[in-house]
């Protein structure tokens, strides 16, 4: 016989297979979700599917295969695969050869189980051809209808209709079977499998729960979709989706997805400010990429498309941009670092959704995009054998038909380096302006490798490369990792095991974000326990976009930077070599006691690696307390351009409550207060020329730490000026969450830059900038700054407040040198006194002082 089996004549009527079989009534059994683990009944083997497909290693059990043909030769492998037996005629219960074998890829095992079990239902319903033998089954079931092809009555219309249904089931089993051969195929190429298009005008059959192991790379997904794939966007109602990505070394990426639930609760982050914005850890022109550069990210050339900076040696090899199922990126039009709306990223880029599964399709998609801003940004950076990796819950939200070109903007939540580098980003799926699909909270972390150390080992042996260099391509033996994590995070992975029980307590810690000003420890020249020398190498890389740049009256970096970085790479040495070990029992705090440094040449440092060199000169052990004396040096460029030498002390808790300030615990008032007759003063306004942007680059953000001065003139110690201002302390001041972690106090720094503010507005208000071109603040060359520090300022002292006597105003072409003395209080006694506290104005094209 020759004539079609859509065009078969039964009972006098035209006879259309396909349309008899979907238009039966399906049983409530195939619409009910099976978990994704689920397993065939008397089988034993896990299969996991998502939609056309059954992902597994057992065929249907219970099902009456004809010999020799439907066996499984492995794991996803067909043995006789599309062979009907005999005449192409199986018994109502049978199995048609070649079928019901759970394949690798796309493998359809709609029959090979008995009809009307919970498994056939499930099983047919992952493919039309699949659904339609379960409609058909089912159909000897329904009750006796009149007319002409119905099944009542007569015996021999009877046995017709029974031929007939099989010849449909032997037909409908063959097409799935060379159907889940083309998928075999077309995923063996790395390449999605035949759309399933659902007819307009036919009931869609619910599908029922189903998951898909995809290889490493890939992305699958697994949980219940409304309507197969793809539909007009009429049809899609709107469905919200509980995603989860997991990773494993077997299996790599897989997705698993959950319909129905409320909606998760996750952390809704204030947006970054100037101070706690991300450091990417690597710099790049680099903001968009096309085809090839997204490929060359796929064989894992990353710094082929983004430069030098991201090469590891070849230590990474698994970090790469992984290959969609069913999605993927095209192209990627921007990628900005501190945009959106958390001011952390944003991504905007071109993908395009193909495949039989939009909720798997649209997380790919979204988790490629994630990928490329980590490694923009350089997360992966810091660690060795590294993977991208996901777990915790996302949502996924479809509200129409997906198919086709979409736009992708990934908006950056959160970005951070500990407890390991990660990021959460929402994602938008666009088309022709209207939101075809959301993805929000969607997290990805770098993890290593189970078992490989990420920190130092006991006695601060580095036990491998870490995968971090510098911009020489030189290997560091720590990174901004480490750094992180000696700032808040967990001490004995920056520093090694024997500071793992200062985990949560008050210890000596680096400033974190925006003043934490080292980024790598290159090399230790000394013994951990060893503190009567020691030399260590470090680095600090300045953004042109940092926020002491966008904040300074300077014309570069302000001096409280310069301290800053000097001061915590010294201390990082000697923290390193194990001054608190020597107590370990104590919860140690660090303080800066005096010092002295000097800049030594104008530099414009925006957008350059510090490179800082600290050798401990010196320690003393005494009870409750760790004194070391460092010098330091800071090059940029191969020359050095900052010196100078610091105390510090390590102090326990009682040792730090015991102050008495500089004038042995009596209280020393100002200059001004102690005059028996006031003399006249007058104020400036320094919150008003703000405002105004007036006249030289006024301090601002931050670094504002003034806002009015008192003026006494012709008056001081040194008959030039005399200036004194005050600054109320607030516990919510910016300074207490990043200075230090558990220990919140205010940098001496500061406090030496609000004298230099206080000194730099009285210059200008004195109109020594008058007779300069395009006038601009400069930290002067060749003279050595001294300060002493002893005490603190807490954030219940209420008040800050200083006085500076001017000693001296120099003019040279084109420049004008102001130095003067100062002291800073708190409220019960003074403790802060510097000498030599100098500022500059230079105008332009002025030579060197």
């Amino acid at each position: 016989m020759t004539t079609q089996l859509d065009a078969l004549d039964f009972d006098g009527e035209p006879f259309d297979a396909l349309e008899w079989a979907i238009a039966g009534p399906v049983a409530p059994a195939a619409a009910q979700p099976i978990p994704a683990a689920a397993v065939f009944p008397a089988a034993g083997h896990r299969a996991v599917a998502g939609p056309g497909t059954v992902t597994g290693t057992g065929a249907a059990a219970g099902a009456m295969a004809v010999a020799g043909a439907g066996n499984a030769a492995g794991p996803g492998v067909v043995a006789g695969a599309g062979m009907v037996a005999g005449s192409g005629v199986v018994g109502r219960h049978d199995v048609a050869a070649g079928h019901g074998v759970a394949g690798g890829h796309g493998v359809a095992a709609g029959s090979g189980v008995a009809a009307g079990s919970e498994a056939a239902q499930w099983s047919a319903a992952a493919s039309p051809a699949g659904a339609a033998e379960v409609a058909l089954r089912q159909g000897a079931d329904r009750p006796p209808a009149s007319g002409a092809g119905s099944r009542g009555g007569d015996p021999v219309s009877s046995l017709l209709h029974d031929v007939r249904a099989e010849l449909v089931t032997a037909h409908l089993s063959a097409m799935a079977v060379q159907t889940a051969l083309q998928r075999r195929a077309l995923g063996a190429l790395g390449l999605p499998g035949p759309a399933v298009v659902s007819r307009p005008g036919r009931p869609a059959v619910p599908q029922p729960d189903r998951g898909a192991v995809s290889r490493p790379g890939s992305a699958a997904v697994s949980g219940p979709v409304r309507q197969p794939y793809p539909l007009p966007a009429a049809t899609i109602e709107q469905q919200m989706y509980t995603v989860v990505i997991d990773y494993t070394p077997e299996a790599g990426h897989t997705i698993s997805a959950e319909s129905g639930r409320e909606p998760l609760v996750l952390d809704s982050p204030a947006p970054a400010t100037s101070m706690s914005a991300f450091k990417a850890l690597a710099r790049t022109p680099v903001t968009a990429l096309d085809g090839a550069a997204l490929a060359a990210l796929v064989r894992g050339e990353i710094a082929a498309v983004f430069g030098a900076a991201y090469d590891q040696e070849g230590v990474n090899p698994a970090i790469r941009l992984s290959e969609g199922l069913g999605g993927t990126l095209t192209e990627v039009s921007d990628i900005a670092r501190h945009a959106g709306p958390w001011r952390r990223g944003r991504l905007v880029a071109a993908g395009r959704i193909d495949g039989p599964d939009p909720v798997a399709a649209v997380v790919a998609v979204a988790w490629q995009a994630a990928q490329v801003f980590a490694m923009q940004v350089g997360l992966h950076l810091c660690l060795a054998e590294a993977r991208f990796q996901a777990g915790t819950p996302f949502e996924v939200d479809l509200h129409a038909a997906t198919a086709g070109p979409v736009e992708v903007v990934a908006e950056v939540a959160e970005l951070d380096l500990i407890p390991r580098p990660r990021l959460r980003v929402d994602v938008e799926f666009r088309r022709d302006a209207t939101v075809v699909a959301r993805i929000r909270g969607l997290t990805l972390e770098v993890r290593e490798a189970p078992g490989l150390p990420v920190g130092p080992a006991a006695g601060g042996v580095i036990p491998r490369f870490f995968g971090r260099r510098n911009a020489f391509g030189q290997r560091a033996l720590l990174g901004e990792f480490h750094m992180t994590h000696s700032a808040r995070g967990d001490l004995d992975i920056a520093l090694g095991p024997e500071f793992a029980r200062c985990a949560g307590r008050r210890a000596t810690r680096m400033p974190n974000h925006g003043l934490q000003l080292c980024d790598r420890v290159m090399s230790v020249e000394g013994e951990r326990g060893r503190l009567t020398g020691g030399v260590g190498h470090t680095e600090y890389d300045s953004p042109a976009d940092s926020w002491y740049y966008a904040e300074s009256a300077n014309a570069s970096m302000p001096n409280v930077v310069y301290m800053e970085t000097s001061l915590q790479s010294a201390l990082l040495l000697g923290y390193f070599l194990g001054a608190t070990l020597t107590a370990p029992q104590e919860d140690y705090s660090l303080r800066n006691l005096d010092g002295t440094a000097t800049v030594l040449r104008e530099v414009d440092l925006r957008d350059k690696t510090i490179q800082q060199t600290s050798t401990l000169l010196n320690t003393t052990v005494l009870v409750g307390a760790v004194l070391q004396t460092f010098s330091y040096e800071l090059s940029v460029d191969g020359e050095p351009f900052y010196e100078g030498e610091s105390l510090f002390g390590f102090f326990n808790a009682p040792a730090l409550a015991n102050q008495n300030g500089l004038d042995n615990g009596e209280f020393v008032p100002a200059w001004l207060d102690a005059q028996p007759h006031r003399p006249a003063v007058r104020v400036i306004d320094v919150a008003a020329r703000r405002a105004a942007g007036l006249g030289p680059r006024c301090a601002t953000g931050h670094l504002a730490m003034l806002d009015e001065i008192e003026v006494v003139d012709a008056a001081g110690t040194f008959g030039l000026g005399y200036l004194r201002a005050a600054r109320p302390v607030r516990p919510d001041d910016w300074f207490f969450s990043y200075h230090f972690y558990l220990d919140p106090v205010m940098p001496g720094s500061l406090g030496v830059e609000a004298v230099i503010q206080a000194m730099q507005e009285w210059a200008v208000d004195n109109g020594l900038a008058a007779d300069l071109v395009d006038p601009e603040f400069v930290l002067p060359v060749g003279v050595p700054m001294s300060w002493r520090y002893r005490g603190q300022i807490l954030a219940d002292e209420k008040e800050m407040s200083l006085e500076v006597h001017i000693k001296s105003v120099e003019r040279r072409g084109g420049r004008v040198r102001v130095i003067g003395d100062a002291s800073v209080w708190k409220p019960t006694m003074r403790i802060y006194e510097l000498s030599d506290v100098a500022i500059e104005l230079r105008g332009r094209n002025a030579e060197p002082w």
